[in-house]
This record gives structure tokens, C-alpha cells and sequence, in this order.
């Protein structure tokens, strides 16, 4: 990997199975100078995806400042998806106890930090809702121009998962992921048009589990655990809907994209948190994100599986 430039990074999410194999995907890259890593509230609340955090970039070897994020959306009311990944929002094996601690900034603090010291533009990828970077943009207008690009995981322009418009990420806070589609930051999204296709299947686990590390081992029993939800309604395989919005940034050529503009819906009675693109430019408003409609499932998971073996290769 060492004839690429390393692309640096602000993790944000609430893990999470997924969230937490974007994130060992984005180590096992080799691709990405992490700069800092910030939980928010989603999956479960802040105390636990904090937690969930610490203990992740520990598996991992993940050696960045880590903060704790806004605890509740910006207007909203708390909502937490505990059906999804369990009460600990990480259920399945167990994990390190946390090897670091977190910082004592908060989240937008040390976004802001980061941002400002970095010689470059940054990206940010956030796999939760949008709280963490909607605030921080709220609080330093100053530091857009730091922000490279967010490549997110949220919303969807065909149809929602937690309601019949939206996708959780932006549901639980469409005020926030409305300031972040309106900042003028480009932006690619990986919304449930893409990531209900990224399946990893049963026999993908096991690909994994045979490079016989460590982290490969815990990976694969995350995809078992968050498989036997989605087994239940209908799924083939395990829908990795964040990974989508890390490996968007390494190999955009798995994927299909469209320049769109994309509204969020914050006011209506069916429809709040709704991600509307504008798929055939009736607005007249210019795209505001790569929109990614499309995937090559096999690529995909063989990408995932050869991150994997950043982390050592045993006994198979």
C-alpha cells in the first residue's frame, strides 16, 4: 500500500456491528491516516457507543484521540435501534476492555482541532446520524473549507428501513443531516439503495475466519450475530451498510454512482427523515452528493475479506 497517499480521516459512528467493520476495514486498508475517532448516539445511547468505540479501536490498534459526541440529536428526541445489535449495541464476542480512554475534548472540539491543525483537507465519514457533524459546523463555519469531502452512511432515495421513507441514520436526526446535505461540502452517500446489496453471505464468513487472526475471528462472529437478525426478514446475507461509505473513498470502481441533489424531509407526517432526490433534475438544483445506486457484491466482499488480512494470517 505504500505507493498511495494516505487519505486522512475523522471516524464518527455509533457501533455497531457494521460500524465497526467499516472501521476495521478502514485500518485494514492501509489506505487512511485516521486522525481522530468520535462516537455518537444511534444504535444505543452515547455512554454505550462510547464505550463500543474505546473497545473497538483497541481490537483494532486503532492509535487516535477518541471523544464522546453530542448525547442526543440536535432537536429530536433520543432514538435507539437496540433490536438491531443487541443491548450493547455490539452483542456477539466478546471484545477488549478498552486499552485507552477518551480524550477530554468533546467531539466537535476535537474535530475542530484536528481540522485545524492538518495541513491538508480532511474527510470525515460519519455511520451514524449526522449530530456530530451538523454541530460542528454549526459551531466553526470557519473550518469548512478543512473539510474535504463526507463520505456518510444514511438515507436512502427508493424507500426507508425504520419507516416507509427513512433510513435510521437520518432519522434520528434530520435536522442535522440537513445541515450537513445544505453546507456546500461534497459529499458521496451510501444510502440503502447500495448497502441493502453490499451482503456479505454466510460463506463470506467464512473466508474470514480462515485467515485465522484474531480480529478476523471476532469480524466473523459480528456477521453471524448481525445475520441472524436480518436471516429473520428475508435476507440472504448480512448488509453491510457502513462499510459502503469507507470503501466508497479506497474503490469506487465496485460501485455505481449518480450526482443527485437530495433534500431532507424535517417537517412531514409520513415522510420526516426522508433523503428525496432529485433523480431527474426537475429542481434545477445543482447535484449536492454522489449518490451511490449500485454495487458489485463480489468485488465488494473480496475487498472486505482482503482487508481483513492487515491483521495477520494463522493457521488456516
Amino acid at each position: 500500500m505504500s505507493e498511495f497517499k494516505k487519505i486522512p480521516v475523522i471516524l464518527d459512528g455509533d457501533p455497531g456491528h457494521d460500524d465497526a467493520i467499516g472501521w476495521t476495514l478502514a485500518q485494514g486498508s492501509g489506505r487512511f491516516d485516521i486522525l481522530a475517532v468520535t462516537s455518537c448516539s444511534g444504535n444505543v445511547g452515547i455512554e454505550k457507543t462510547t464505550y463500543n468505540t474505546l473497545r473497538v479501536c483497541t481490537l483494532l490498534g486503532i492509535d487516535a484521540p477518541i471523544a464522546e459526541g453530542c448525547p442526543h440529536p440536535l432537536t429530536a428526541d433520543v432514538m435507539n435501534a437496540p433490536s438491531v445489535h443487541g443491548e450493547s449495541g455490539l452483542d456477539g464476542p466478546a471484545l477488549p476492555e478498552p486499552a485507552m480512554e477518551v480524550c477530554g475534548l468533546t467531539a466537535v472540539e476535537l474535530m475542530a482541532k484536528v481540522l485545524r491543525e492538518s495541513p491538508e483537507p480532511v474527510t470525515i465519514i460519519p455511520t451514524g446520524p449526522e449530530t456530530n457533524v451538523a454541530a460542528l459546523l454549526l459551531a466553526h463555519p470557519e473550518l469548512k473549507p478543512k473539510i474535504k469531502q463526507i463520505s456518510l452512511m444514511g438515507g436512502g432515495i427508493a424507500y426507508g428501513n425504520w419507516t416507509p421513507a427513512a433510513e435510521f441514520n437520518i432519522l434520528v436526526d434530520p435536522e442535522a443531516a440537513k445541515i450537513v446535505f445544505e453546507s456546500g461540502i461534497p459529499i458521496i452517500m451510501a444510502g440503502l439503495d447500495v448497502t441493502e446489496k453490499a451482503l456479505i453471505m454466510p460463506e463470506d464468513f467464512e473466508r474470514i475466519r480462515a485467515l485465522g487472526n484474531p480480529v478476523s475471528d471476532i469480524v466473523a462472529k459480528w456477521l453471524e450475530f448481525f445475520y441472524i437478525f436480518h436471516k429473520s426478514i428475508g435476507y440472504e446475507g448480512a448488509p453491510m451498510h457502513d462499510p459502503c461509505a469507507v470503501m466508497a473513498l479506497i474503490h469506487p470502481e465496485v460501485f455505481t454512482m449518480k450526482p443527485m441533489h437530495v433534500e431532507i424531509e424535517t417537517q412531514g407526517e409520513y415522510c420526516r427523515g426522508c433523503t428525496v432526490g432529485d433523480q431527474l433534475g426537475l429542481s434545477g438544483k445543482a447535484p449536492n452528493a454522489q449518490v451511490i445506486l449500485d454495487v458489485d457484491r463480489k468485488a465488494f466482499a473480496d475487498r472486505l475479506v482482503e482487508s481483513m488480512k492487515f491483521y495477520g494470517e494463522g493457521a488456516k
